[in-house]
């Protein structure tokens, strides 16, 4: 791995990374949302969500890093429950995701760190 991708995948990693624990409180507002609340904040979280998936896909797509499908899998299993509404195992899959997010920056950090650049 080169030292100018390892800082993108470290920094894609991070922010992904960020993105994914906002999603996780947004999604456990959607717990809290009463029916008549509930469609719309559907959609705001799948938008977001949506955003966030768009976000790997960029940064596999940048990185050629093969780690980063780790992370759309379980956001786009994430999406599809919060489309049929089966909202219990979702947090699960963002937690998954947020895992895979951390080893992708985790890897690129020890890279850096190997060849003295941290």
């Amino acid at each position: 791995m080169d030292i100018r991708n390892s800082v993108i995948q470290y920094q894609y990693g991070e922010r992904i990374k960020s993105e994914l624990m906002l999603s996780s409180q947004l999604i456990t507002v959607l717990f809290g949302l009463k029916d008549s609340e509930m469609a719309g904040g559907r959609k705001i979280v799948l938008q977001f969500l949506e955003g966030v998936r768009n976000d790997v896909q960029y940064a596999l797509n940048e990185t050629h890093n093969p780690e980063f499908n780790k992370v759309i899998s379980p956001i786009s299993q994430a999406i599809s429950m919060v489309e049929s509404n089966t909202l219990d195992p979702v947090l699960g899959q963002i937690g998954l995701a947020i895992s895979a997010a951390t080893t992708v920056a985790q890897n690129a950090w020890q890279e850096l760190s190997t060849h003295g650049y941290i």
